[in-house]
C-alpha cells in the first residue's frame, strides 16, 4: 500500500522528474542575483545617461588601452580591469556617487564592480551590452 502511495506521487513519478529539476533550476536562477555577493546592477543606456547627466555618476570605461583608444564615453575615466586592485583608489571621492561601469565583456565589467563594491563604493551600475550597446544607441564616442 505504502509503494503505491509513493508511485502515486506526482513528484516521484519518473515522467515528472524532468519538470521538476527545470522548476528548481529556473527557481535558482531567479534567486541568484538577489543571494550573490556581486551588487552590480545592470542599466541600460537611457538610464545611465540620466545618472550621467542628472545624478553626475563617473563613468568607469574597464577595458583594456588598445580597446579605449578606438573610442570611449566623453568624461570617461579609463582604468583597466586588470589594474582595478590596486588603481581604485584614484576615483575614491566618487564612493557616494553612482559610477557606470562600461566594458566590452561583462567578465571584466562584474570583477571590476566586484572590488568597488569589496572596497565600499555602493552605487555601482554596469551597462547591459557594454560599449556596444552605447553605439548601437548612437551616443557620443570620443578618441584621443
Amino acid at each position: 500500500m505504502e509503494s503505491t502511495i509513493l508511485q502515486d506521487n506526482f513528484i516521484l513519478r519518473p515522467e515528472n522528474l524532468l519538470f521538476v529539476i527545470a522548476a528548481v533550476s529556473s527557481a535558482a536562477m531567479l534567486l541568484w542575483p538577489l543571494i550573490s555577493r556581486k551588487a552590480v546592477r545592470e542599466i541600460d543606456t537611457l538610464v545611465a545617461i540620466q545618472l550621467i547627466n542628472y545624478q553626475s555618476a563617473l563613468v568607469l570605461d574597464v577595458r583594456d588601452d588598445s580597446e579605449y583608444a578606438t573610442g570611449h564615453l566623453p568624461n570617461s575615466t579609463h582604468i583597466p580591469a586588470e589594474k582595478m586592485e590596486e588603481r581604485w583608489h584614484e576615483i575614491e571621492k566618487f564612493k557616494d556617487q553612482p559610477i557606470v561601469v562600461i566594458y566590452e565583456s561583462g567578465v571584466r565589467s562584474g570583477r571590476a564592480s566586484s572590488i568597488l563594491n569589496k572596497n565600499g563604493f555602493t552605487k555601482v551600475y554596469s551597462i547591459m551590452g557594454g560599449i556596444g550597446s552605447w553605439r548601437r544607441a548612437n551616443l557620443p564616442i570620443v578618441k584621443r
